[in-house]
């Protein structure tokens, strides 16, 4: 047993309360009991206690989209003239990186992006995989990085006919042999869903196959929805219907779906989303650096879709994607009153559900019974915090970068900003070596 005590205590979840000197009580990757710290020293009085007196307790963040293979071309220069547009951006960067990866460059990015994610707090990740010409373990590299880091994460590989019929089916095995694994293991920190690219990218035959292998695995997918006008417009020359409404056809819809981004749709293919219960990620950096739009955030939440927040490989620090969120559909929508109340909704609020449907706990609130995700935040509020007010800390005031403590499932994976369970230095050093012979590669 273990006690995180003795600090400011948001709990947040339906009935968000904060606790002054409040604590929790952790047992077998579980919350026990959340309390004043003295009351649950008299409960548990064997516990390993650990004080954080003058920090903020809260649970750790959830990242709803993201893309761990990306790591590598931080930093990395493209030669010739810079991409115009979205499918530019895809053709001279991202599909020449994903065709240069190597299994070897596929581990040390999964490891680089999840120290990071501990180190910004962020405890849970749905993450989106590509690589072509490495596809056969592919997943199984990423998990490795997963168990051993200790981070909560779901995978998928990108199937797409862009590469060709062989790349294809390989892509489709890889997906269904890793979810069977991940089944027969059973592990609450390590599950697995069928991937798709994107609509532009997938022919009839090919999606009838995902479809089909989705129905018998009873699992969703997670793909990339309208995330630019082209992949819309494609869809609607070719198939004269909308990017969600295709999907719909081949009953792709539902609470094991995890469409992401989803910036051109229309009123109709949101009704779909809402009435399907489909679980949507917005991705508001990536949005914006892409230049492919600013989602309709507002009118998807007016209609109930289960929207939440991703990171599409942009950021590490969902605080940081938050900011951005908050901003940027004040700017769109050039009314300064939208953001305050969708953004946190986003992640405290319909991320937590979201991953109800991919992993077998209770995720994104400190309450006996949910898991044991949380972090410690060095914040001492200079201004009373309080329930109501908690957002405008966190976003006026936070950063990931302040997180100094992380626990998933009850492990303190970091601790006074130290990792427990790997050398960092060791392998960003590794890392450097291999994303240089990549960029010679690429």
């Amino acid at each position: 047993m273990l006690i995180i005590g003795n600090g400011t205590l948001v709990t947040l979840g339906k009935e968000c309360r904060v606790i002054e000197g409040g604590g929790v009580l952790i047992e077998n990757g579980l919350i026990a009991a959340v309390d004043n710290t003295a009351d649950l020293l008299k409960t548990a009085p064997g516990a390993e206690y650990f004080d954080c007196r003058g920090k903020l307790i809260m649970p750790g963040f959830t990242c709803a989209h993201t893309h761990t293979y990306g790591t590598f071309a931080r930093g990395m220069a493209l030669s010739g003239e810079a991409p115009a547009d979205f499918p530019q951006v895809l053709e001279r960067l991202w599909w020449r990186l994903d065709r240069a990866l190597s299994l070897e460059d596929i581990y040390y990015s999964a490891l680089v992006t999840f120290i990071a994610c501990l180190k910004n707090g962020t405890t849970t990740v749905l993450d989106h995989h590509a690589g072509p010409n490495a596809i056969s373990g592919s997943l199984e590299q990423i998990g490795r990085a997963a168990r051993e880091t200790g981070i909560r994460v779901n995978l998928c590989y990108e199937i797409s006919d862009r590469d060709g019929p062989a790349k294809m089916q390989a892509g489709l095995e890889e997906n269904v042999s890793f979810i069977r694994r991940c089944r027969e293991v059973d592990s609450a920190e390590l599950t697995a869903t069928l991937g798709m690219h994107a609509s532009f990218t997938i022919g009839p035959e090919t999606m009838e196959k995902c479809a089909r292998a989705a129905h018998d695995m009873d699992t969703g997918v997670h793909i990339h929805v309208a995330e630019s006008r082209e992949d819309a417009r494609h869809c609607r020359e070719k198939y004269g219907i909308g990017v969600v409404e295709r999907l719909d056809r081949y009953d792709l819809l539902g609470p094991k779906t995890l469409a992401a981004h989803c910036v051109h749709i229309s009123e109709e293919e949101m009704d779909l989303l809402a009435g399907s219960g489909t679980n949507v990620a917005h991705n508001p950096q990536s949005n914006m650096n892409n230049a492919v739009g600013c989602a309709p955030v507002l009118r998807m939440l007016e209609k109930g879709v289960k929207l939440g927040l991703g990171s599409d490989g942009m950021t590490t620090d969902m605080i940081e994607g938050m900011k951005t969120a908050h901003i940027l559909h004040k700017h769109c929508q050039e009314d300064p009153r939208v953001g305050w109340i969708e953004v946190p909704q986003m992640q405290f609020g319909n991320n937590p559900q979201i991953m109800g449907s991919y992993f077998p706990v209770k995720l994104g609130e400190l309450a006996p019974g949910t898991a044991a995700d949380l972090i410690v935040v060095d914040y001492d509020p200079p201004t009373p915090l309080t329930t109501e007010n908690f957002y405008g800390h966190l976003v006026f005031g936070m950063t990931g970068r302040m997180v100094e403590t992380t626990l998933v499932a009850g492990k303190i994976l970091m601790r006074n900003r130290s990792l427990t369970t790997i050398n960092e230095e060791n392998i960003n050093s590794l890392a450097r070596e291999l994303a240089a012979k990549l960029w010679k590669r690429f």
